[in-house]
């Protein structure tokens, strides 16, 4: 008896296969495009990436075809997500969560989920960006931001002046407004090239801030 059951356990023992994302550090996207030389100002950023994150995010190298591109999405992205504003980095990355997971994207969710988890030093809260925020204990505030980029992301013609209102109501000026706004459209843009090109992430953000809070 108990060697058929060891001939069973063995039989219904799982097929080792390789990684899901084994591929992803290689074949960047689904493009073949040949990567230009690098300007003196995007070879320094490159260097300043890989000496502050350890390694160049994919979607840098996957717009280093093409310099004046790349210099772009750089610079916007910057502005956008690292620069002086009345929105926390932190409230700049859940919004990219929340509009990436209802565009499904892939590289942002991975990426950015990264960001929610490192940021907070809260695991948990990046899972629920990445699956439904809604299912979070968010504060009001939060709350009111991620409801005004997803409807912006899902529904943009509806938004109306109740809905700025509501913002408002939460705390955020006019300016923040323009800023929540043009972080969700950032992320629908990016979602979009992602998912046309099939970008893969950095294998190394599925592993980051995993650990429990504290």
């Amino acid at each position: 008896m108990a060697k058929r059951t060891d001939k069973t356990a063995s039989r219904r023992a799982p097929t080792p296969r390789a990684p899901a994302n084994a591929a992803d550090d290689a074949v960047i996207t689904a493009l073949k495009l040949t990567p230009a030389q690098l300007s003196p100002e995007m070879a320094a950023y490159f260097a300043k990436c890989q000496d502050k994150l350890g390694f160049v995010p994919n979607v840098l190298k996957a717009y280093a075809f093409d310099m004046p591109k790349l210099a772009a999405f750089v610079a916007m992205y910057n502005d956008l997500m690292l620069a002086p504003s009345g929105l926390s980095k932190l409230e700049r990355e859940m919004i990219a969560v929340a509009v990436s997971a209802h565009n499904r994207c892939y590289y942002c969710l991975v990426a950015h989920g990264a960001a929610v988890r490192q940021l907070s030093g809260d695991p948990v809260l990046g899972e629920l960006m990445a699956m439904n925020f809604r299912a979070a204990r968010l504060s009001k505030r939060e709350r009111a931001v991620l409801d005004f980029a997803v409807k912006l992301t899902a529904e943009s013609w509806t938004i109306e002046e109740a809905d700025r209102e509501g913002l408002r109501r939460a705390g955020f000026t006019d300016r923040d407004i323009w800023d929540i706004a043009a972080v969700a459209a950032f992320f629908n843009m990016t979602n979009r090239v992602a998912s046309a090109t099939d970008m893969r992430p950095n294998s190394v953000y599925h592993r980051q801030a995993r650990g429990p809070p504290g």
